[in-house]
């Protein structure tokens, strides 16, 4: 007994075999190799005799797909050159990674003009070896003269034991025997530990990479995941900035581009021959847009009908005078005026009836007052409108605005450039217009122009506005999208502090533009944050 505690330790502690302090924190992860410089960042992955190599840009973590890679595997003469792969690594198969220990890799890459060298060390574990290798590889891990001891000891208690039994000493004897049983499976169980047995896929199958956060806070995320994620860093880089200031605002039409289709007098709506105008249909200035048919009241119509019937009696006595005046005239009876009076006088007649009979049926038309398209219609064929109801609106989509309201001790006339932002939307650069000098909802109301507004742009929408005030600073400016909350609700980054390892950084940050944010501290220069896929980093667990 007191042999087999001294030899326990022994056996377990797997002395000259260090399993490394990340995967102990980690779980079982695959051999690897990490190399960067300035410009290149690589990863090189190892699976049994078959080494994947991720080569990614190492400011912006950008894949590179086109290279020429070449691979020095410990002091080999020969370089291998690795072959492109379907998932856009490389990849160089070597007999050499299937003996345990380290190596180290020179990693020539080829860019176009570009070129630069990369050196890794590589240690294989001898899991890696597998087959009758692992088990000649185990032996010599333990002194020879602890491995004769413990075979020796094994063997002497299973004699002692069966001889007890074969005394019929049972108990003594079974004791013995477990004993005995006890030191072989110790043995075994060393062999196993460092490599042994006759299943090395088993044991290259544990080592699965994936994503996980460490106790410290920190995240493991392995190349093919950050891949698939389309993760993207940036170098931090102190840049002149303006702070900003934040306003409520929404989307207007420019109102030297924009019109509003009234009726003056009201009624009943006509289609055209076309038909009514549809939404979002391009119309032009002066196009026929509809009819209104206007409505007299009884009264009116009772008064109208008997000027019509008074005025057709005049007709009619006017036609037969001039019937006269014109026998009278071609007998010499009469001058020729009277006869050009009296038809003067017939045509006056005629043209007052025609006025009468317009004002019973000649409809209003209603035509475009400008160019654009239908933001609005508001009517049906048949409807009944009334006096100055807005039937049409006709908009711009290329000359927008933005109208804000700013409130607190904010000058206005000190707002500079600025950028509006609305949810699921590409940022907008404005430009300023002026503001008014008389407050609303005791607010100024500020104007800024659209450049460039996307076709798809509404209006009304509501905006977020960020317009430049104050004095210029010195500040780190980073995107939006790289500002995450943690699960205590503290606003952080996501540093990318090697090639495979990401740190959380709790910042302080200021409004800037639409589109980024002022980190006023908690990073710094130089530093690499995540800018695209942040969320997707925080939320791995």
């Amino acid at each position: 007994m007191a042999l087999l505690a001294v030899l326990m330790p022994v056996g377990f502690a797997h002395e000259g075999h260090d399993h490394g302090p990340s995967e102990t924190a980690m779980g079982p992860i695959a051999p690897r190799v990490a190399a960067h410089s300035d410009a290149y960042e690589l990863v090189g992955v190892l699976r049994g005799e078959r080494l994947l190599i991720y080569l990614d840009r190492f400011a912006s973590n950008e894949p590179i797909a086109n290279a020429s890679v070449a691979v020095t595997v410990g002091d080999d003469s020969q370089a291998i050159d690795a072959e492109a792969t379907a998932t856009g690594a490389y990849a160089i198969t070597s007999p050499r990674f299937r003996t345990a220990g380290r190596l180290e890799l020179v990693f020539a890459i080829t860019d176009g003009a570009d070129s630069d060298l990369l050196v890794g060390m590589l240690t294989v574990p001898s899991v890696a070896a597998g087959g009758a290798a692992a088990l000649r590889n185990w032996l010599p891990v333990l002194p020879l003269w602890q491995t004769v001891l413990l075979a020796v000891a094994s063997a002497g208690f299973a004699l002692y034991g069966g001889y007890l039994l074969l005394r019929r000493y049972f108990l003594q004897g079974v004791a013995t025997a477990m004993i005995a049983v006890a030191g072989l499976g110790l043995l075994f169980e060393t062999a196993r530990g460092h490599g042994g047995g006759n299943n090395p896929s088993a044991a290259e199958a544990a080592a699965v990479d994936s994503p996980r956060r460490l106790p410290d806070g920190h995240v493991f995320v392995p190349k093919p995941t950050q891949r698939l994620l389309d993760l993207r860093t940036e170098q931090l880089t102190p840049q002149a900035a303006q702070r900003a200031v934040s306003l409520i605002g929404r989307v207007i039409a420019d109102p030297n581009r924009t019109s509003l289709v009234q009726s003056i007098n009201g009624g009943r709506v006509i289609a055209p021959d076309t038909g009514l105008p549809r939404l979002g249909q391009v119309v032009r200035k002066g196009d026929l847009l509809a009819r209104i048919e206007p409505t007299v009241p009884q009264a009116d119509r009772t008064t109208i009908l008997e000027k019509l019937g008074e005025v057709e009696q005049l007709i009619a006595v006017a036609e037969a005078r001039l019937r006269r005046a014109r026998v009278l005239a071609e007998k010499q009876v009469v001058s020729q005026s009277q006869v050009l009076d009296s038809e003067i006088e017939l045509d006056g007649l005629r043209r007052r009836r025609q006025v009468l009979l317009e004002i019973r049926t000649e409809p209003e038309v209603l035509r475009a007052a400008t160019g654009g398209v239908i933001a609005a219609a508001r009517v049906v064929p048949g409807q009944v409108v009334q006096a100055q109801d807005v039937l049409f609106q006709i908009v711009d989509p290329t000359s927008l605005w933005v109208e804000a309201l700013v409130f607190g001790e904010i000058d206005p006339a000190s707002l500079g450039q600025a950028t509006a932002s609305a949810p699921g939307r590409p940022a907008l650069n404005l430009r300023f217009q002026g503001f008014s000098h008389a407050l609303q909802q005791h607010a100024t109301v500020v104007q800024f122009a659209i450049e460039n507004p996307p076709a798809n742009l509404s209006v009304g929408l509501p905006v977020n506005v960020m317009a430049r005030s104050g004095a210029p600073v010195t500040a780190l400016l980073v995107p939006k999208d790289a500002v995450v909350r943690s699960a205590n609700g503290e606003t952080m980054l996501w540093q990318h502090e090697n090639a495979e390892m990401f740190a959380p950084r709790p910042v302080r940050i200021a409004p800037f533009d639409a589109a980024r944010v002022i980190v006023e501290d908690g990073a710094s220069k130089g530093e690499r944050i995540v800018v695209r896929a942040a969320d997707l980093v925080n939320q791995v667990r």
